[in-house]
C-alpha cells in the first residue's frame, strides 16, 4: 500500500514543482462560412468537414488551438472534440467573429476585441464583427502566457491594406496595454503576407513588441522576406515548409517565462477528408500551423496564480523590479475590501496599486525577513469579483491583514528560496484582481 500511495503522490509533486515544460499550439482557419457564402474551393459538406475536423483535434490532442472563421459549423467541431477548456461561440456569420480556442488547460481575462476599422473594398470584411481575442492562458502553477488570437481584413485594395495594418495595429498597442510584462503568443489569419510591400502592419509585432515570427526563426534563418519581392506562394495541402501564408505565429518571453519555438510545420497532411469520395482533400482553404514550444522559469523571478477578477486596468511591476530586490515595508488599505496594496523595496523602488479608501496598516521587515506566504479572499461587489481581504506572513512569523475575509479564500506560498518583491494584475478604486511577483534572495 505505502508504494502504491508514493507512486501516486511523487508525480503529483514533480508535477506542482515543474519549472520547465513543451506545449503544443495550432492555429487553423477552419472555413466556417455558410457555404452559400464561400465554398473556400473544398469538397465535402461543411458539416462533414467540420466535424472531421473537431475528431481530428481530439486525436492529436494538441494543449492549445487557436480557431480563425469558426462560424456556422462551431457546433460540428464541438461535437467532436474533447478538449477540456472551449470558448463559447460569439455567433455565426454576421454576428460573431469566428474566433474560438480550445485548450488542454485553463485560461484567465478572455476578453473578445471588435477590430476598429474595417473594409469592403474586395471583400465583405465588415459584414461581421472580426478581431482578436486574448486570455492568460495557464499551462503551470505560475505560468501564464498572454495569448492572441486574430482574424484581420482580406483584400488588397488601398481601403484593405489600410484596414489590415490598422487591425494589426491595434493588437500591438493592445499587447503594450495588457501584456506588458508578460510572456505573449499572437496566432491566427493575418491576411498578411511579408513580400507584399504594403503590408506593413505586420512588421509592427517586432518592431514594437519585441516578438518573435516563428517561421522566419525556424525556416528563414531568422531572415524576414523582403518586403515587394515576389510571393513565396503555398500550396495547400504543402509539404514546403519555406513557403509563406498568411496565417502567422509571433511570440516572446517574460522575465519569469522563457519561451523557446523548437519546430514549425504546416499542417496540412494530418487534416483531410476520409471520405471515399473525397479520400485525401483538404478541409479548409488554409494550412493549418503547428508550432512546438518549450517554457521554462526564471531562475530569479516567479509569479503566484491570480485571485480576483478580470476587471479594472492591468498593473505588472516586472519591469520595475531592481536587481537583488528585498521588501523593505508591506503596506495594505482595506476595509470592507481591499482597497490597496504597497510595497517598498530595500533600494527605495516601490509599488502602490488601488485607491485611496479602506483604514491602511503597514509592517516594516527586519534584516534577514521576508515575505513568504500571502492569504487572498474573494467576493462579489457589484456584480464583480474582487479581492476582498489579504493577509501576509513574513518567515519570522509576523502579519499583516486588511480588509474582510470571506470564504472564498486561497494561500499562495512562494517557492523555496524566493518572497514577494511586487504585484501584478488590475484594479480601479480597489483590487479587482491581484498575483504576487517573487524574487530569488
Amino acid at each position: 500500500m505505502k508504494t502504491i500511495l508514493l507512486s501516486v503522490i511523487l508525480p503529483a509533486l514533480a508535477s506542482a514543482a515543474a519549472t520547465n515544460g513543451k506545449f503544443t499550439a495550432l492555429s487553423f482557419n477552419v472555413a466556417g462560412l455558410p457555404s452559400i457564402l464561400q465554398s473556400n474551393d473544398v469538397n465535402g459538406t461543411k458539416t462533414d468537414n467540420a466535424n472531421l475536423i473537431g475528431t481530428y483535434f481530439s486525436e492529436y490532442g494538441y494543449d492549445i488551438i487557436n480557431m480563425q472563421e469558426d462560424f456556422n459549423y462551431h457546433a460540428y467541431i464541438y461535437e467532436t472534440d474533447t478538449h477540456a477548456y472551449r470558448t463559447a461561440t460569439s455567433g455565426g456569420a454576421a454576428f460573431g467573429s469566428g474566433l474560438n480556442t480550445i485548450s488542454n488547460y485553463n485560461w484567465v481575462d478572455f476578453t473578445r476585441v471588435k477590430w476598429n476599422i474595417c473594409s469592403d473594398a474586395s471583400s465583405a470584411d465588415c459584414l461581421t464583427p472580426k478581431g482578436f481575442t486574448f486570455m492568460r492562458w495557464n499551462p503551470a502553477d505560475g505560468v501564464y502566457v498572454d495569448f492572441y488570437n486574430l482574424h484581420a481584413d482580406a483584400g488588397i485594395e488601398d481601403e484593405d491594406e489600410a484596414a489590415r495594418n490598422s487591425n494589426l495595429q491595434q493588437v500591438a498597442d493592445y499587447i503594450d496595454t495588457w501584456s506588458t510584462g508578460n510572456a505573449v503568443v499572437v496566432m491566427g489569419d493575418t491576411n498578411s503576407r511579408y513580400t507584399r510591400a504594403k503590408d506593413t502592419g505586420i512588421r509592427v509585432f517586432k518592431s514594437q513588441n519585441s516578438l518573435a515570427d516563428t517561421w522566419v526563426d525556424l525556416e528563414k534563418d531568422g531572415v524576414y522576406p523582403t518586403a515587394g519581392a515576389d510571393a513565396l506562394v503555398c500550396e495547400n495541402p504543402t509539404s514546403v515548409q519555406t513557403c509563406e501564408t498568411v496565417d502567422k505565429v509571433l511570440y516572446r518571453g517574460s522575465s519569469v517565462v522563457s519561451l523557446e519555438a523548437d519546430s514549425f510545420v504546416y499542417d496540412s497532411a494530418k487534416f483531410t477528408n476520409t471520405d471515399p469520395e473525397y479520400l485525401g482533400d483538404i478541409l479548409s482553404d488554409h494550412n493549418p500551423i503547428l508550432v512546438n514550444f518549450t517554457w521554462s522559469l526564471s531562475s530569479s523571478l516567479r509569479q503566484s496564480q491570480f485571485s480576483g477578477g478580470p476587471h479594472g486596468t492591468w498593473f505588472n511591476d516586472l519591469p520595475s523590479i531592481p536587481s537583488s530586490p528585498a521588501a523593505s515595508v508591506i503596506t495594505f488599505s482595506g476595509a470592507e475590501r481591499l482597497d490597496a496594496v504597497a510595497l517598498e523595496l530595500k533600494d527605495g523602488t516601490s509599488f502602490s496599486h488601488g485607491g485611496t479608501g479602506g483604514t491602511k496598516v503597514s509592517l516594516t521587515l527586519a534584516s534577514g525577513e521576508y515575505w513568504t506566504e500571502t492569504k487572498l479572499c474573494t467576493g462579489k461587489h457589484n456584480k464583480h469579483t474582487r479581492n476582498f481581504y489579504i493577509k501576509a506572513t513574513t518567515s519570522t512569523g509576523k502579519t499583516l491583514e486588511a480588509g474582510t475575509s470571506t470564504d472564498d479564500c486561497q494561500t499562495f506560498t512562494a517557492p523555496d528560496g524566493f518572497a514577494v518583491v511586487g504585484f501584478m494584475g488590475q484594479d480601479a478604486d480597489e483590487i479587482d484582481q491581484l498575483a504576487l511577483v517573487y524574487a530569488a534572495y
